[in-house]
């Protein structure tokens, strides 16, 4: 099986918050503070750890700190977390889907990197979706269905404008 799976979890967050840009940017710093907090206390763990219980280490401090993340949010910014709902929650995810992609080597680097083309990502989603609704008046760009369609015409103009050609993979190899 492909572990790459994974990465399809990160898209609900995305979509279900970029709504706005401030919705958007809010959830991007908490994503980001997130993912780098549970690398740098797995980072002290990993050595410590026998390989089976590794990922449930992973899965228990991605959740306790998913929750803290979620009762900060609704300590100190109740509004905005309440705009966000659950999606905070399911960041757990992509600190899972973080810890198995990675690299041994090179881990920081290709961790920055994810990080920063997901922020990019998803603040060009919150800018236009919240352009197409204030110029258009569409109210299909607040839902969810505008939002993936928006996300494909955006991965289109990436793979137009890009300078190299792609080659073609073969499919169900690791």
């Amino acid at each position: 099986m492909n572990r790459y799976w994974l990465l399809s979890v990160c898209l609900a967050p995305l979509i279900g918050t970029t709504g706005s840009v401030i919705q958007a940017s809010t959830m991007l710093v908490c994503m980001t503070v997130l993912i780098l907090l549970h690398q740098l206390l797995m980072a002290g763990l990993r050595n410590h750890l026998l390989p089976a219980m590794h990922l449930w280490m992973s899965m228990v401090l991605a959740a306790a700190l998913a929750s803290c993340l979620q009762l900060g949010l609704q300590a100190w910014a109740l509004p905005m977390a309440l705009v966000l709902g659950h999606f905070p929650a399911l960041l757990a995810l992509q600190c899972l889907a973080v810890e198995r992609l990675l690299p041994q080597t090179g881990r920081w680097r290709s961790l920055l990197i994810g990080l920063a083309g997901m922020a990019v990502a998803g603040l060009a989603l919150a800018i236009s979706r919240q352009a197409l609704a204030d110029i258009t008046g569409l109210h299909i760009t607040h839902l969810a269905p505008g939002a993936l369609v928006l996300l494909g015409l955006l991965l289109g103009l990436y793979n137009q404008l890009r300078p190299e050609p792609t080659t073609a993979h073969r499919q169900g190899t690791r």
